[in-house]
């Protein structure tokens, strides 16, 4: 059970560590460069991984508390930023490759 609980922190702590990232990236992201990839604006971004980060860093991911209600769309709108909105603003940002 202590291992089990030791487990859980970590996937705590480490996810709300992925929200932090993503919310900087996104703040740190040009503003036009959300609209060139055909994505939402810059704050709505902002809000949803900050809101996110949130989430993550009040609910705690306990298997069989309420907390996991909260904990799981919080964790998956950050991990949707940066598996789907970032790598379109960096590859907007570089410039097309011929």
């Amino acid at each position: 059970m202590l291992v089990a609980y030791w487990i859980l922190v970590v996937i705590h702590w480490g996810s709300a560590l992925v929200g932090l990232f993503a919310f900087v990236h996104a703040l740190l992201q040009r503003a036009d460069a959300y609209s060139a990839a055909d994505r939402k604006t810059k704050p709505i971004w902002m809000l949803i991984t900050g809101g996110s980060t949130l989430a993550m860093v009040l609910f705690y991911p306990d298997p069989f508390g309420p907390g996991m209600f909260f904990w799981v769309p919080a964790a998956a709108a950050s991990l949707v930023y940066l598996v789907d909105v970032r790598p379109k603003l960096i590859e907007v940002q570089r410039g097309g490759r011929w």
